[in-house]
């Protein structure tokens, strides 16, 4: 069945990442990884994941995402993990930026995490067998 608001959901999509990649680029984040999850979770389509050289750092570019969406009228839903500053989470919804110390993203290697799980279509697939 086809869905109409899918074309707004993935512009308004595209331009929230523009925004989140920009406001990333802005203050020299590292290493930034962009993950399409939306075929493995309902709960957000994107993730984006960048490092910061510090704590100061990881802080200031979370709040510069921050920053910058509200700046267009977008009300992040949440930002976790400010008081240590060693992994920050900004949920903007359809999209979520994880900005994080190396040794922390190394720790928790979010990229690998992701890539491995099913897809839903795989996981219905894989039930029905058993």
């Amino acid at each position: 069945m086809p869905n109409h608001s899918l074309n707004t959901a993935t512009l308004k999509t595209d331009s929230l990442k523009t925004l989140v990649l920009d406001a990333l680029d802005d203050l020299k984040a590292k290493d930034v990884a962009q993950l399409d999850v939306s075929r493995l979770t309902s709960v957000t389509d994107l993730m984006v994941v960048a490092s910061g050289t510090s704590t100061r750092h990881v802080a200031a570019l979370a709040n510069n995402v921050v920053e910058r969406v509200k700046a267009e009228g977008i009300q992040p839903l949440g930002v976790e993990g400010e008081a240590g500053a060693d992994w920050v989470l900004v949920d903007l919804g359809d999209l979520v930026v994880h900005v994080m110390l190396p040794e922390t993203r190394a720790l928790y290697d979010l990229e690998r995490l992701w890539a491995d799980l099913p897809s839903d279509s795989e996981g219905r697939q894989e039930s029905h067998g058993t």
